[in-house]
């Protein structure tokens, strides 16, 4: 189970206020990207004290469309004295072996007698770990306002995203940072992020995989709002054009899916309907 993860690190990569423009202006663009930068760190923090199913889908395929291998997983986000868990439910349609189950229990049971202050350092770490790449990305990328769209019923503002020259990159992903551009749906009642789509402009290697994503890979992350007024992702899609040791041409694609939330208790309320 991926939390945040990998691949919405990847697709990051790419209070309402009547005086950010009035009807026909320009909107504020700088100050719709503050907020909203804001309220999805806030969101996202709630995240990781919440519980969710998620259900990751991974294909990999020859150029041809030859499907080489597929894998799916199916995992629950549990919280285990206040700390979240991702517990494996099933792998291709089968419950866990024996030997999973008692690793799993293992793990869960270590998470139950973490002491405070191991318990406090864990959130802080997987909070941060959710929130901090976010707030580079005022710095990492130039937007512009490209018009006006409703999703799922909620006007959102689009802004087109294209990086900054001469962006210092910060941290392992913050180098991605110029190797992307998309577009970012951002809600025009409370800021929260609706709908992000990323596209690869130059190719970059991922680390220990020994993969280099080539230029066309395509990446979208879509959110939903919930009834206490916090974004959550709902759907995360990859489809990566790479070569694995820089060698062999692949395809990958990943559809993650996230349903069944039960937020935590000190989630903030709704600031709009």
């Amino acid at each position: 189970m991926m939390r945040i993860g990998r691949y919405v690190r990847l697709v990051v990569v790419l209070a309402a206020s009547s005086a950010l423009g009035a009807p026909g202006d320009v909107p504020d663009v700088p100050r719709i990207v503050d907020l909203s930068v804001a309220a999805t760190q806030r969101h996202w923090r709630e995240w990781v004290r919440s519980s969710y199913l998620e259900r990751d889908e991974n294909r990999r395929l020859d150029p041809d469309g030859t499907v080489k291998s597929e894998e799916v997983d199916v995992s629950r986000a549990l919280l285990v004295n206040g700390v979240q868990f991702g517990q494996l439910v099933e792998r291709n349609g089968r419950q866990l072996s024996a030997g999973e189950e008692r690793k799993q229990n293992e793990e869960i049971d270590k998470l139950k007698h973490m002491t405070p202050e191991q318990r406090a350092e864990r959130l802080r770490k997987d909070e941060e770990e959710n929130t901090s790449l976010v707030a580079e990305v005022p710095k990492a990328f130039d937007f512009q306002f490209v018009g006006e769209e409703a999703v799922n019923g909620r006007p959102a503002w689009v802004l087109q995203a294209a990086p900054h020259p001469g962006y210092r990159a910060q941290g392992t992903y913050g180098k991605m940072f110029s190797k992307v551009a998309g577009k970012l749906w951002v809600d025009k009642r409370d800021f929260g992020w609706i709908k992000v789509d990323g596209n690869v402009i130059q190719p970059f290697s991922m680390g220990l995989f020994f993969a280099r994503v080539l230029r066309g890979s395509h990446i979208t992350m879509e959110q939903t709002r919930l009834a206490e007024g916090l974004w959550m992702p709902q759907r995360i899609e990859v489809r990566a054009a790479a070569k694995i040791l820089f060698v062999k041409s692949l395809v990958i694609d990943r559809i993650l899916t996230y349903s069944e939330y039960e937020p935590p208790q000190s989630a903030a309320p709704a600031t709009s309907p």
